[in-house]
């Protein structure tokens, strides 16, 4: 059954299409993702779906009966009224009966209440208020009765979420949904809209979450629109094979052009004279020669400043607002090279500990000590402030005129904004026309042309696509200085970061080797031994007979041992060959104070390769 369709849809601003001729129809069942770069018109096209902005050209249609609930990027209801109220103030017909219900309750009007509790019945809607509870919890939101215009972005945004997925509509638009919400909720939301019965239309940029449950991918690129049936990763593969098969067409009409060209230029001036049907052919092939192929991985590869060994040193630090405390009792001392990851729900003090670092904010107890050497780079979840009557070029230009690469090089502004994906003809538009995804992009560009060495992102995927995700992470995945992520991306973690400061509450902070996936994966593993521990001490009493002496179980490598079990081979690898050259120096002999730094050295790595010979053999025994 077909929901919605729209046919042949055009965008204009001003002299410009954004899209043009867009078919597009979905239909019962269907978990479509919108994707595309930033500024291409995914938001343009939803709120013409949805009826909040007219389509230049074509038309599109909703089924008789059919109810579609759309979240947008900026939802906005009126900020006099309480949480529950905004929930209720929909037009979702149980959320109204149950309305009315306690509002006849409230006012002990038996007649009305025996009236509605047929409605009650009818729709269900007896558990409405419970799931509505459920939901806001899921979803962070525990103050029911606080106005919405004291929440925050990311709050409202949430609330806007629960009101949308408690109207359970047969068609479900969602823009950017993952925005804001911790990782524990983005997998909560996963989970729900894949056990559901939902129809379901949305953008994100969050790539396990379109993998897990999208069956479908709707494409807009350079105007046009591409459908592929299957989830994100048969997108990957599909889109590759239409790029190569553009690429060789645009080529192909490239050197097709030039023998109509020849043969143009040589017949008469007169048009009149020439054979009509091969100047028109001409035409349409020159306007297919002159696409671009536009090529999006662009090396990223900025110059960072000279870090010293000391980069900074948490002693001991403590933080708290009133009675909650964020942050107790944490240390951590920052190594070259460090990739570190920081999880947990919000409002448990993530961005605390980054301004502390940052020296904006004094810890209650222990002190932040920084190296001389550090240059900070800060991304905050905060837009820069830019000036929108200034072009964009300008405002990189005022930053500096040529950019510093790590070879030593230096190339054009021009050049570091086209690999941050700004075309030529972008890079000349005011800062008022840009996209939030863009600003954030130049936002990043800016951070990184001041060659930090230590760079701290706090939430740098809200709000940017795909494609400039995959560019920044080619270009973080070789940063050569510190780097700290706060995301909620399950898979920009899982490929930038080594291991995860886990805020578990009541300001306890974990320090956990690995990536996401691998914290997850220990996480279920320790719950599942929790959950079995019980059963393992039951003991059954039994009598006391002469027995020989019990073989110890063989106890199991827990997830952290099983990893140093792995990488001790490799350690003990790298150490036998470091010393293998020192007794090769030292055979060939040296001045007398050579030889004994090199004795000394010979000593001290024998003796760690000795130490991790003996944890080898330790683990070894219970793999």
């Amino acid at each position: 059954m077909n929901y919605l369709s729209a046919e042949n849809i055009s965008k204009s601003f001003a002299d410009k299409w954004l899209f043009k001729n867009i078919n597009f129809g979905i239909s019962k069942g269907d978990k479509v993702a919108l994707i595309g770069t930033n500024g291409t018109g995914k938001t343009t096209f939803l709120n013409i779906l949805t009826g909040k902005l007219p389509a230049s050209e074509g038309s599109v249609s909703v089924r008789k009966n059919i109810r579609v609930g759309y979240l947008d990027q900026s939802p906005a209801f009126d900020e006099g009224m309480a949480v529950m109220d905004v929930i209720f103030s929909s037009s979702n017909p149980v959320a109204q009966v149950v309305k009315k219900y306690e509002q006849a309750l409230e006012a002990d009007d038996q007649d009305a209440m025996m009236e509605l509790m047929e409605d009650m019945d009818s729709l269900n809607a007896w558990d409405f208020e419970s799931r509505t509870k459920e939901i806001l919890g899921r979803l962070g939101i525990h103050q029911t009765e606080s106005l919405y215009g004291t929440l925050s972005g990311g709050q409202r945004k949430r609330v806007a979420l629960a009101k949308v997925l408690l109207e359970e509509p047969d068609l479900l638009i969602l823009d950017e949904p993952t925005n804001h919400l911790d990782l524990d909720t983005v997998e909560w939301l996963e989970n729900y809209l894949n056990t559901q019965n939902t129809t379901l239309l949305v953008v994100t940029h969050d790539r396990y979450f379109l993998d897990t449950v999208c069956n479908q991918v709707f494409e807009l690129d350079n105007g046009s629109a591409f459908t592929y049936k299957g989830n994100y990763s048969y997108f990957l593969e599909k889109k590759a094979e239409r790029e190569e098969i553009e690429a060789a067409g645009i080529d192909k009409a490239r050197n097709l052009m030039r023998k109509e060209l020849d043969w143009i230029r040589r017949q008469p001036k007169a048009r009149g004279t020439k054979a009509k049907y091969r100047v028109d052919a001409f035409e349409e092939l020159k306007e297919k020669a002159s696409q671009k192929k536009v090529d999006t991985q662009l090396e990223l590869n900025v110059r960072t400043s000279r870090l010293g060994s000391k980069i900074v040193e948490l002693e001991h630090v403590s933080k708290g607002f009133g009675d909650r405390q964020l942050i107790r009792d944490f240390e951590y001392t920052f190594r070259r090279g460090d990739r570190i990851g920081i999880v947990g729900k919000n409002g448990m003090g993530k961005s605390t500990l980054l301004n502390m670092i940052m020296g904006e904010l004094e810890p209650d107890k222990g002190k932040v000590v920084t190296g001389e050497t550090v240059n900070f780079g800060y991304y905050r979840q905060s837009d820069m402030v830019f000036d929108d009557n200034q072009r964009v070029i300008d405002v990189v230009k005022d930053v500096a005129e040529v950019v510093r690469l790590g070879t030593g090089e230096t190339v054009t502004v021009t050049h570091m904004l086209q690999a941050f994906l700004f075309t030529p003809e972008k890079q000349y538009d005011f800062v008022a026309k840009l996209s939030g995804g863009e600003k954030r992009r130049l936002q990043l560009l800016l951070i990184l042309m001041k060659e930090p060495n230590f760079l701290i992102l706090d939430e740098p995927t809200n709000d940017l696509d795909i494609s400039s995700l995959n560019v920044i992470e080619e270009f973080l995945a070789t940063f050569p200085g510190c780097l700290m992520i706060v995301s909620h991306d399950r898979y920009f973690l899982d490929r930038l970061v080594e291991h995860i400061f886990v805020f578990e509450g009541e300001g306890k902070i974990s320090d956990f080797p690995g990536n996401y996936t691998e914290l997850r994966d220990y996480q279920e593993e320790t719950k599942q031994e929790q959950k079995n521990a019980p059963m393992k001490e039951t003991v059954v009493a039994t009598p006391v007979v002469e027995a020989p002496a019990p073989t110890v179980a063989k106890k199991k490598l827990s997830y952290k041992e099983q990893k140093e079990y792995e990488g001790l081979e490799d350690e003990m690898a790298q150490l036998e060959k470091k010393k293998a050259e020192a007794i090769d120096r030292l055979n060939k002999g040296g001045s007398h104070e050579e030889l004994t730094q090199w004795a000394k050295e010979v000593e001290e790595i024998s003796a760690a390769l000795e130490d991790k010979e003996l944890r080898w053999l330790e683990l070894s025994e219970n793999v």
